[in-house]
């Protein structure tokens, strides 16, 4: 399948890494920062309307070089991170990129330093208040940033701490070998096994990974305790009060309405996980399921397979469907090579969306293997590639990806593939292998990922006390996925060590709860647009994804009739995935 699917051109980038023209943007990139330096250190208090908006695109102008060459760096390694050329350039590229950037390191401590009288002088001029976001989401840090030299020693610092141990945890995943029946496989690709409708195959690569990770966990765990440790020393030192409130702060959500969310999700452990899993241990025909098989198929479900085109046509059908605007925006992702396709050896395993520059195009990376879930993972990382182009006229220095934000268009996308394909589903049993495949996506999600937040603020609190050991981790984890999972789910020492493979736990700490955040955000838009009671509801929605990155959410939610920071609003999402449960149980008493 691999050699007909389609792989991504970066040549909108560069055409190698080998074009002479990274080499003048660097250069470009040099030499802008240091006359910036040279012309506002210690002048920003004296600078006029006109002066101040040439600073502006000066440093808009260095954030588009920057991206170009670290987003094409990074592309360019995650297809191949077994070749040793590919992976030194993209750390030649970071480490370049912060050494003429600590130049300009002054600007935002001496910008925050500034009386707000000033700003909003500034800010009267029109050309200047275009970039009223900008300059709003650089002085909300003002708080808790250092002085200019400890600034500098953290950046220059960067690289050999934090994104080290990153760099490190993502090229030994990418590295591990995993072997079933004297076949070889990647992560990307035993993950497929667990897929698998033998349950003696499913078995087989279950605890093969999690022998592998054990056998590694010597070193993954040492990375993770440095991860969070370095994370550590910078929160005390910035003042943020506890692990999780400068990912808040970054998101523009409060530490109290993130502890509402997971207070919340995990009220409903039993009355939505619980209750599926037991369903799904009945279809299965076991007592308990293990760990690896809260995503099996059905015994009784059609091994439907997609080629590429049919689950294109499937996406592009029920995006058209939802919104004719919304498909003359993806269609373009097709038209175009900004998607790599297949799995590959060394390629990272998993899907992503990713944007180098906020004002150009996206590219889409997928491991596609013609599985209906592969279908619903297209659906989702285009709902993200269109997101970022309805946000292109933002801006590069507006723009900011706010990760509760980022998920709501992907889970979107998800949910109308999802449903266009129900409606076409006349058979009981199959509309309950796809229900309960979609169910047991919204538990991943929603359910799961809130199980992973509880994880993480654990393992942060307790490193504060030392180093965590492998057995501190593993026990932690099989507690949290215990009460998240429920009794019919079984969660030992077969699955202990499967916590490293969460790579956000390593290089975005406590990014897993926006997933569950989007997840609630879209089941109540969803039950929205089905109430009928919001008129041009698609156009609507088109408008609210191109302001997620500028305004709050509880303005961007007005039109739907939603307030975030009501409670509430976390349970008629949530209520979403009970009703879809209840039809579950409806079926099986129907075809029992």
């Amino acid at each position: 399948m691999s050699k007909s699917l389609p792989a991504w051109d970066l040549s909108d980038l560069y055409k190698s890494i080998k074009d002479p023209q990274i080499m003048m943007d660097i250069e470009k990139y040099r030499v802008s920062a240091k006359e910036f330096a040279e012309k506002y250190k210690g002048k920003l208090a004296d600078l006029s309307a006109d002066e101040f908006l040439e600073l502006i695109k000066n440093i808009e102008n260095r954030s588009l070089i920057a991206g170009r060459l670290g987003g094409f760096a990074y592309l360019n390694m995650v297809t191949q991170m077994k070749n040793t050329e590919a992976v030194g350039f993209y750390q030649q590229i970071e480490e370049t990129l912060t050494d003429y950037a600590k130049p300009t390191v002054f600007f935002s401590v001496e910008f925050n330093a500034l009386p707000q009288e000033k700003i909003d002088t500034w800010l009267k001029d029109g050309r200047i208040y275009e970039y009223r976001y900008w300059i709003k989401r650089v002085r909300k840090f003002k708080d808790y940033e250092l002085s200019e030299p400890e600034e500098r020693l953290l950046l220059e610092k960067s690289l050999t701490s934090g994104d080290a141990w990153v760099r490190l945890y993502e090229e030994t995943s990418a590295r591990l070998v995993y072997e079933v029946d004297g076949k070889k496989y990647n992560d990307a690709e035993l993950s497929m096994l667990l897929l698998n409708k033998d349950a003696d195959v499913r078995l087989k690569a279950g605890r093969e990974m999690n022998r592998v990770l054990r056998e590694n966990s010597h070193l993954l765990t040492f990375i993770y305790n440095m991860v969070i440790k370095d994370k550590a020393v910078e929160d005390e030192k910035r003042g943020f009060k506890t692990p999780i409130s400068a990912r808040n702060m970054s998101e523009d959500v409060s530490d109290e309405s993130v502890e509402v969310l997971a207070q919340t999700v995990r009220k409903h452990y039993k009355d939505i996980a619980h209750r599926f899993y037991k369903l799904k241990a009945k279809w299965l025909g076991v007592e308990k399921i293990n760990y690896w098989d809260r995503n099996a198929p059905l015994p009784f479900v059609e091994d439907t397979n997609y080629s590429w085109d049919e689950a294109v046509e499937t996406v592009l059908d029920a995006y058209k469907e939802f919104s004719p605007k919304l498909y003359d925006i993806a269609k373009d992702f097709f038209v175009n090579q900004w998607i790599d396709v297949p799995p590959r050896d060394g390629k990272r395993s998993g899907a992503f969306c990713s944007g180098p520059l906020a004002t150009e195009h996206p590219y889409l990376m997928l491991n596609f293997n013609g599985k209906q879930n592969d279908v619903l993972t297209l659906a989702h990382e285009l709902g993200h590639g269109c997101h970022h182009q309805l946000r292109l006229k933002n801006g590069e220095l507006n723009e900011h990806s706010r990760m509760t934000s980022e998920e709501v268009a992907s889970v979107f996308g998800e949910m109308i593939v999802f449903q266009s394909m129900l409606r076409n589903m006349k058979d009981d049993k199959a509309r309950l292998c796809l229900i309960a495949s979609k169910v047991g996506d919204m538990i991943n999600t929603a359910i799961r990922q809130i199980a992973f937040h509880f994880f993480e603020l654990r393992a942060h609190n307790e490193r504060r006390d030392g180093e965590l050991t492998a057995e501190r981790l593993s026990q932690i984890w099989q507690e949290e996925m215990r009460a998240s999972l429920g009794d019919a789910v079984v969660v030992d020492a077969d699955s202990a060590d499967i916590w490293s493979m969460v790579g956000h736990f390593f290089f975005l700490p406590f990014y897993v709860y926006a997933y569950s955040y989007a997840d609630c955000f879209v089941n109540s838009l969803y039950k929205v647009s089905q109430s009928g009671k919001v008129d041009n509801f698609a156009d609507k929605y088109l408008e609210m994804l191109s302001k997620t990155a500028l305004e709050d959410y509880s303005k961007i939610l007005a039109p739907f009739g939603l307030n975030p920071e009501d409670a509430d609003f976390w349970e008629y999402g949530l209520s979403l995935i009970s009703s879809y449960i209840d039809e579950l149980e409806r079926l099986d008493a129907k075809i029992s």
